[in-house]
């Protein structure tokens, strides 16, 4: 039997890259799709602002098919089979330690991001994605063979989307989603009860999002950490103190701090200012509540949420520039 090297597979990323491109659109679109099939826990107003979280989310997304139609397709490589196995495993030590050693999804993720990232810095993307995978519910998943299934889905996913909307916090979180979705109806399961937060907690949530993401890139930029490092140390912290302080809405607090530092994760060239990351921050809270009821009991869905949040601010920033440029070049046409 024929028998190719597996540095040498020419061409797999061409249409490889395009489907990356695309889980990373769909991704999100389901999970706000399915947050809009429960009417009922959206306050009047929200759907108009889901609308717009998408028309804005959409100019970042035309962009980036742009920018990747001029890459060329590369190889699949030693590399990416490492990145590949480093997210199943990790997905299957983050949900080992949140659900049999009791430390809960928050903590755990975070855990195993600190770890990653301060002793195998080579892998810390694909290990801090593979720990989303690991956050997800055992009444979603109650098997770690199901678990590792969405790991190797959300790991092949890394590797096809190397190149696409790179430096947007979220992003792991995303594949991590997906590979969760991919899983549910291959494994014949289905999604836990979701159960919905009330709006009234917006004006605790949403500061303590704009913290989170803030915090998040002071720890990198004036803390010297990696956006790993610093994401899963907001998370370890804030997994630690908020149900102490508060013990009732502490859980809660920490997981909406937790997926806001994944807005602190993006990079300078996609949100520069502190006043960008603090208003994908402050989305991120909203849009948090927003999806709560939705595909309950998957992991990676406090990374979408910040992905979506990250893409909508980005998006918003460039409308006005490309209105501008389509303007002008109407006027030129005449």
């Amino acid at each position: 039997m024929l028998s190719v090297p597996l540095e040498r597979v020419p061409g797999v990323y061409g249409p490889v890259q395009l489907a990356g491109y695309v889980a990373l659109l769909v991704t999100p679109a389901v999970l706000l799709l399915r947050a809009i099939r429960a009417p009922a826990a959206l306050p009047n107003g929200t759907l108009s602002v889901q609308f717009g979280v998408v028309l804005a989310g959409s100019v970042v997304a035309a962009s980036e098919r742009r920018r990747l139609s001029r890459i060329d397709a590369t190889e699949f490589d030693r590399t990416d089979a490492v990145d590949v196995l480093a997210v199943a495993v990790a997905a299957v030590v983050t949900y080992g330690l949140s659900v049999h050693a009791g430390l809960g999804p928050v903590l755990a993720s975070a855990l195993v991001g600190l770890v990653a990232g301060v002793g195998l810095a080579e892998i810390d993307g694909a290990a801090y994605c593979g720990s989303f995978v690991g956050m997800a519910s055992p009444a979603l998943f109650p098997t770690l063979e199901e678990v590792a299934l969405a790991g190797l889905i959300a790991g092949l996913a890394f590797v096809a989307t190397a190149d696409s909307f790179g430096g947007f916090g979220g992003k792991y979180g995303t594949l991590a989603l997906f590979g969760c979705i991919v899983t549910v109806p291959l494994m014949g399961v289905d999604y836990a009860a979701g159960s919905v937060l009330a709006w009234r907690l917006a004006p605790v949530i949403v500061p303590v999002a704009v913290v989170a993401a803030v915090a998040t890139v002071l720890f990198r930029v004036r803390g010297g950490m990696s956006a790993v490092v610093a994401s899963a140390a907001v998370g370890a912290v804030a997994g630690v103190a908020f149900p102490a302080v508060v013990p009732e809405l502490g859980p809660t607090l920490a997981t909406v701090a937790f997926c806001a530092s994944f807005v602190g994760m993006s990079s300078a060239k996609r949100l520069e200012p502190l006043g960008q990351v603090a208003g994908a921050g402050a989305l991120c809270g909203l849009v948090f509540l927003a999806v709560a009821p939705a595909l309950a009991g998957a992991g990676g869905k406090l990374g979408t949420t910040a992905f979506v949040s990250c893409l909508a601010v980005a998006g918003g920033l460039e409308l006005p520039t490309l209105v501008r440029s389509r303007v002008d070049q109407s006027q030129l046409s005449r």
